[in-house]
């Protein structure tokens, strides 16, 4: 039987939800990357998602609310936090875009738990603040205890018009329904449903990153080529299913 392949405008509906959450007052950064620097980064199974020629790192701060298990509801408290993912672009061999994860800081405890051991993410908990008067975000993450050493990230952006027809390019970085996964051995697809993300223009006013290199990445030196902001979507997850068989 063909399989149909998953296009960047297809996603399949969720007719279960496993998981409900909503991404919020998410800014997108996104730097050009060679596709063979990343392709050992990714799980077995998978490759370097591209667009003519080149795939993407991407730097996401954001505000998750309401995370919940099944249909939901989400819990308003212990599922609302603050989080930045650093993140690769993937596609398997039936054509699945999805997101890779190489970090997630996350400000409350109990879903970092849940996600670096229900479903092996690289989840780890951060202090992080996010602040926005007017168009103006600020994002600020430290690794550890807000005393601690670790890698740190801030990111201030002021965000612009709606925008209405997306570019291929801001449509590559955006519209991915699923991530893949390593999971037990195994590279995992997880799929994800929500409607047409609600994209803006928006202006970087400063950023400073330590979470790309603590990520196995390398530095970005050059000012991002993509920086988009988007109010949020409602999200739901459906069954993960398996792509490699396990290893030995």
């Amino acid at each position: 039987m063909k399989i149909e392949p998953v296009t960047l405008s297809t996603p399949r509906p969720v007719r279960r939800p496993t998981l409900v959450q909503g991404w919020h007052r998410l800014t997108f950064l996104h730097w050009p990357v060679e596709p063979e620097r990343v392709a050992g980064l990714l799980p077995s199974g998978t490759r370097p998602d591209t667009l003519d020629g080149l795939t993407y790192v991407g730097l996401v701060p954001f505000l998750m609310r309401g995370v919940g298990l099944g249909p939901g509801p989400g819990l308003p408290y212990l599922g609302t936090f603050c989080e930045t993912n650093v993140r690769l672009y993937s596609v398997d061999d039936q054509g699945r875009r999805a997101v890779v994860f190489r970090s997630l800081d996350a400000t409350r405890l109990l879903p970092v738990l849940m996600g670096r051991f229900g479903v092996r993410l690289p989840y780890t908990w951060s202090s992080m603040r996010l602040h926005h008067a007017n168009n103006r975000i600020t994002y600020t993450c430290r690794r550890g205890s807000p005393a601690g050493r670790g890698p740190t990230s801030r990111v201030v952006v002021r965000t612009g018009a709606p925008i209405a027809e997306p570019t291929a390019l801001e449509r590559f970085l955006t519209a991915r329904w699923g991530l893949h996964v390593t999971w037990h051995g195994r590279t995992v697809h997880l799929p994800n449903e929500h409607a047409p993300w609600p994209l803006h223009r928006a202006e970087l006013l400063d950023l400073d990153d330590d979470l790309i290199p603590a990520a196995g990445l390398p530095r970005m030196a050059d000012p991002p080529v993509s920086v988009l902001y988007s109010p949020g979507v409602s999200v739901r997850f459906g069954t993960p299913s398996a792509l490699t068989p396990r290893r030995r």
